[in-house]
């Protein structure tokens, strides 16, 4: 072939075509935000969704599977067509007074769900070692925070992934206990209904702990992050002709991400519904308490395998929720971000993640509990109210964006199923909202 320009062309760099990555290397992002979603508040909402209702509520993992993988593949495709996350999209195409709140809210919520989950790491080593759960919550803040100023994007994600391992724990649990199959199935796919406000305030939880603006945030910047880390790789407004690619990379690891993390979430929901519902134990308030009954009921090893769950579920979640938030407030005020970075060099970003994750910690001291009142139990109460507040705009606006050619180019047409999915997401997102304020009772 001849290589020479004919007169009046212009040379354009040849784009490298992207390495073919085997299926475990397409899995990243989605792997990762789907396990941290399993978090220990998760599993205390899990856990009370089982003790309470027994099966009863399994439906909500088949019904906000497509939901939650639907809002995330959307949230990913805005992080790899234009290179920035959801708070970087935000300030370039929308006010202020819309990025600001978000932001905040996004912050605050984080924080308090740090708190209860470090407070949860912290209970669950004391029941397994003994000694004191404030000291070992302080070194499970401290490792957090070293491993993502001090570890590589690609250190971190390693790490991330190998403690996704630690959910297989809540499946071995579940086969320690007698379950009836038959009826956990049928419960699965047959809803029944319950006109308790309880019922409704559980479900409620259940779907806002399943589907939460952090993970948007955190998937988003994490392919932001893959395109840093690849050097054949490019956000696809500057390389379309990587988008067959990426997007079916994306949908691949979105979609194991989220079936992984509802999978596990309805496992918790059937052992507890096995354990603690048949045994006549209705009211559970931290995974912690759930570890702890489940030892006389399912055994030690149960026990064991739940708690260790507790730890490693935290070890993957407290970076992430400190992480999301460090990326939102980095990319609204336009500082430099990325786990690639030198700590001088991103002063700011790291800043935002080591104190939001110290903030959580403190919550956990008791001097700061007679202060605030915020004590773990009403950190995840407050979280939830937050989150519940602030899902629905973020969600509006995460589908608006898809949809906005100044955001995404040429890739603002995105499929209709996964179109409409997305907005059936964010209203049932939204009535689940205003059924939260109906049915809310702050703890005491």
């Amino acid at each position: 072939m001849d290589d020479t320009l004919t007169p009046g062309t212009i040379a354009c760099p040849a784009v490298p075509v992207p390495a073919k990555r085997s299926f475990l290397g397409r899995l990243g992002p989605g792997l990762i935000t789907g396990a941290s979603d399993d978090d220990p508040s998760g599993i205390a909402s899990y856990s009370q969704a089982g003790a309470a209702f027994g099966y009863g509520l399994l439906w909500t993992m088949v019904l906000s599977l497509p939901l939650m993988a639907a809002i995330q593949e959307i949230s990913a495709r805005i992080g790899r067509v234009t290179g920035h996350g959801i708070a970087g999209n935000i300030r370039r195409h929308y006010s202020r007074w819309v990025l600001y709140p978000v932001v905040i809210l996004l912050v605050i919520a984080n924080t308090i769900n740090i708190g209860a989950d470090i407070g949860a790491m912290g209970d669950a080593t004391k029941l397994l070692i003994g000694g004191p759960a404030l000291l070992y919550s302080v070194v499970f803040a401290l490792l957090t925070v070293l491993l993502q100023v001090f570890g590589s994007y690609s250190k971190c994600c390693t790490v991330f992934k190998l403690l996704a391992i630690a959910l297989f724990s809540y499946v071995l649990t579940t086969f320690l206990a007698h379950v009836p199959w038959g009826t956990a199935l049928k419960s699965a796919v047959l809803p029944t209904f319950q006109r308790s406000s309880d019922y409704w305030a559980t479900f409620v939880a259940v779907l806002g702990t399943t589907i939460s603006p952090y993970l948007f945030f955190w998937q988003a910047s994490l392919e932001t992050e893959e395109i840093k880390s690849h050097s054949d790789e490019h956000s696809l407004k500057k390389a379309p002709e990587q988008a067959s690619t990426q997007f079916d990379r994306i949908r691949l690891d979105t979609y194991v991400g989220m079936g992984f993390s509802n999978v596990v979430a309805f496992f918790i929901i059937i052992a507890a519904a096995a354990t603690l519902n048949a045994h006549g134990i209705k009211d559970v308030e931290t995974s912690a308490q759930a570890a702890e009954a489940l030892r006389p009921i399912a055994g030690k090893s149960a026990f064991i395998l739940f708690a260790l769950g507790i730890i490693g579920t935290g070890l993957l979640a407290v970076p992430v929720l400190a992480g999301s938030a460090a990326y939102a407030v980095g990319e609204a005020f336009k500082w430099p971000t990325g786990m690639d970075r030198q700590p001088l060099a991103a002063r700011g970003f790291y800043g935002v993640l080591t104190v939001s994750t110290l903030l959580g910690l403190a919550i956990n001291f008791p001097s700061v509990q007679r202060i605030t009142h915020l004590t773990p139990i009403r950190a995840l109460f407050w979280s939830a109210v937050i989150n519940g507040v602030a899902a629905v705009p973020i969600m509006v606006i995460v589908m608006l964006m898809a949809g906005n050619r100044k955001v995404m180019g040429k890739f603002e047409r995105t499929s209709k199923p996964l179109q409409m999915m997305g907005w059936i997401a964010t209203a049932v997102m939204a009535a689940a909202a205003a059924l939260m304020f109906v049915t809310m009772r702050s703890p005491s």
